[in-house]
């Protein structure tokens, strides 16, 4: 499905909405269009010819509510791990528990890791250390107001660039 970067009205990004999403907020006058998809991609109606957004902003500002925990989810798991493996940095399939359940460990931020399926099966429910791996990075909770769009610069449209912040190294 083709994403649309979303950005407030102070150009500040807010998320990632689905092409249709962002056509229904440009044609209902919510949001104007920053930049045209690159590709030139055009999208008719009976009464109405328009170039598809690859970067939207909102008209009014919307506050955004400041959130203590952040909630875990799988595409936000993986997002943070930039969909990569922690332990041996090849494409991620499933999450892994560093500590497994079946030992006492959380389904927490803090616990779980991006994983290929080749090393979450090899590890099954041993510790990290029992193997002699080591972790890529240690995991932790995503930081900062912007924490859905981790992963964009690697999967989204380049001209999203200027308004993202920059990945840090791992």
């Amino acid at each position: 499905m083709r994403r649309v970067l979303l950005l407030n009205a102070s150009y500040e990004p807010l998320t990632t909405v689905g092409l249709h999403r962002a056509v229904c907020l440009v044609i209902g006058d919510k949001a104007e269009v920053v930049h045209d998809d690159l590709g030139g991609s055009v999208l008719r109606s009976t009464s109405l010819v328009l170039v598809a957004p690859s970067v939207i902003r909102l008209r009014r500002y919307i506050r955004v509510p400041h959130r203590n925990r952040i909630p875990l989810t799988r595409s936000a798991l993986m997002r943070r791990d930039n969909y990569l493996c922690a332990y041996c940095a090849h494409k991620a399939e499933t999450i892994d528990h560093v500590i497994p359940r079946s030992r006492g460990g959380s389904h927490a931020w803090e616990n779980c890791v991006a994983s290929c399926m080749r090393c979450n099966h090899r590890k099954a429910d041993r510790l990290v250390e029992e193997l002699g791996w080591t972790l890529r990075c240690v995991p932790a909770v995503p930081r900062g107001a912007h924490w859905r769009l981790i992963g964009a610069v690697y999967d989204g449209d380049p001209q999203w660039a200027a308004y993202l912040p920059q990945p840090t190294a791992a």
